[in-house]
């Protein structure tokens, strides 16, 4: 069955960076959406970063210009560069995939997150 496990997650101050990873297993195609999303405490979880169809990505406004994903094709790995972080960053990760089955509909799959958060 097909797992997602995020990584890098921790304690940094103001103006730090991080690198979060997500490393998919148990599965035998690709993917054609992976991204980030976050939940804040008292907040909606929001998409954060995605990359589909190997290159094309987006961002949320609040991150754009200091966030990057990429997609680790051996690796089956999507990350995430975080710099310039904020405290308002502060969240809990999460990884998602989308996958497209052979006998149509999609697969949506969910890491269970990793923490971040930004204080001085």
């Amino acid at each position: 069955q097909v797992q997602l496990v995020e990584s890098g997650g921790g304690l940094v101050q103001p103006g730090e960076s991080l690198r979060l990873s997500c490393a998919a297993s148990g599965t035998s195609g690709s993917f054609f959406n992976m991204g980030w999303y976050r939940q804040a405490p008292g907040k909606q979880r929001e998409l954060v970063a995605s990359i589909s169809s190997g290159t094309n990505t987006n961002y949320a406004n609040s991150v754009k210009g200091r966030f990057t994903i990429s997609f680790d094709n051996a690796k089956n790995t999507v990350s995430l560069q975080m710099n310039s972080l904020k405290p308002e960053d502060t969240a809990v990760y999460y990884c998602r995939a989308l996958g497209r089955r052979y006998l149509g509909g999609v697969d949506d799959y969910w890491g269970r997150g990793t923490q971040v958060t930004v204080s001085s």
